[in-house]
This record gives structure tokens, sequence and C-alpha cells, in this order.
């Protein structure tokens, strides 16, 4: 009978325990509703890459730790090529991307985003000696260094150009500056950056007539609207008080938040 007695003990003290332990389960869990995993390059400067002291910096960086800030979240970054930056969206291993996304209507019906934070044109990046490439026409059947899956990337394709596959903008500048390839298509501010950083590069940006693109936060359909509207609420939050803007001048010298 004693021994029953105390069976029936040890069996409560184990359910109680039990109980306790999946409260701090719930409570834990809880916790990790904050934290959102983000999905960026880390080689992608100024947007996103490491420092001399090998930290994790940049534009975008700055942009998403600041709307973290206003909306107490929590941020796990990961980071990743460019051309694996949708397939780890699509898979689950981070909700959203910081890494200059660009909005065009084929991701929009595949992902969400927030309100735009970047406004830039592209340009074609050659050899500051090249004579035959004058305008963005003139790329067809010519070698230029692309990431496969980037708004540049495609607009290489549709002008006719022959794809070298790059992981981000340095490698191109590399193939380029070795003679590897005759372009590429990226980015204003990106082109900007590097002439900051080499000034001496032997290349030069020629201006097409291509729209503004708008770079925003993409995230997984399956990510909830709130969590958008949280991105959305900071980023109003942090253009109101001026820090977008000063983000934009520590980078770039200018406020780059604006379509003018």
């Amino acid at each position: 009978m004693k021994r029953l007695l105390f069976c029936v003990v040890a069996l409560v003290f184990v359910l109680a325990a039990c109980g306790n332990n999946s409260s701090k389960d719930s409570k834990s869990s809880s916790k990790d509703d904050n934290t959102i995993k983000v999905g960026t390059e880390g080689t992608y400067a100024p947007f996103s890459f490491h420092n001399k002291q090998d930290k994790l910096t940049g534009y975008d960086i700055d942009v998403i730790k600041a709307v973290a800030k206003e909306e107490g979240l929590k941020l796990k970054f990961n980071e990743t090529s460019w051309d694996s930056m949708f397939a780890g969206l699509d898979a689950g291993r981070f909700d959203v991307i910081a890494n200059q996304v660009g909005i065009n209507k084929d991701r929009e019906k595949k992902y969400k985003f927030s309100n735009p934070y970047t406004y830039s044109s592209a340009v074609l990046v050659v050899r500051d000696n090249e004579k035959n490439i004058k305008s963005f026409n003139d790329v067809k059947g010519k070698k230029l260094a692309q990431t496969f899956t980037s708004n540049y990337g495609q607009l290489a394709k549709d002008k006719g150009a022959k794809i070298t596959k790059v992981d981000g903008f340095n490698q191109s500048m590399d193939l380029l500056l070795s003679k590897r390839v005759d372009a590429t298509f990226n980015d204003s501010l990106s082109y900007l950056d590097y002439k900051k950083q080499k000034s001496n590069a032997k290349i030069k940006a020629i201006k097409g007539d291509a729209e503004k693109n708008k770079s925003a936060f993409a995230f997984s359909k399956k990510v909830d609207d709130k969590t958008v509207q949280k991105f959305n609420d900071g980023l109003k939050k942090i253009e109101e008080s001026g820090e977008l803007k000063k983000i934009g001048k520590k980078w770039f010298g200018q406020d780059v938040s604006k379509p003018e």
C-alpha cells in the first residue's frame, strides 16, 4: 500500500514537471515570435558586407536594424549568395530579404513587399577605354557578368547579351577589369560606392533611360501581414525622424530613399 501511494505521489510530481516544461517552452516560443530571420549576401558593398573588423554592415543592414529597433523586433542574419536568396525564402530558412531587392511584377506574384526604402537606376559599367559599347542596346552578343536572378541579369538577357554567372558586384568588377567580360549591368549606387573606394579603377558608367528601381524588404508569402505592416510602420518612423535620410548620407552622401 505504501509503495502504491509512493508511485501515485511520484506520478503527480512528474506530471507537474512536464507541465512546467511545457509552460517554459510556450514562453520560449512566444519570445521567438519577435525574431525575424533575415537573408542577406554579406558580400554586396555598400548594402550588405563585412567591414575590416568582420562585422556585418551596410546600408540595408543599418535600415533593417533601425526598423527592428523601432518595432521591438529581434533579427537573426543568415548569409547566402544572391542566386540562392529566394530559394532560401521559399524554403523558410528566413522570413525576409534585406539585400536591395528590386520590386517587379513577377516577384510581386510570389512574395510580399514592404514599402520601398531605396530608389536608384541601372547603369552599364564598362572599361574606360571601351569604344564599341556606348548604350544599353550595344551589348547584344557581348559577354556580361551578372547574377542570374537579379533584375540586372534579366536586363542583360533581354538585351541579347551572353551571360557569365557571378555571385556579386565585386566579382563582376574583377572579371571586367581582367578583360574576361565586356561589361556588367548593375545599380548606380553600387557603381558610385565602388568608385569611391577605388577611385583609380579604369571603368565608367553608361546611363540608360530605364525607370528608377525601387528596392524593398521581400517577405515569404507565409509571413503574416501584421509583420509586413510592422516593417512599414518602422520605415515610416525612421523616415519621419530623419534616421533613414541619415543612413543614406552615411553610405552615399545623399538621401536615396526618395524617387527624385
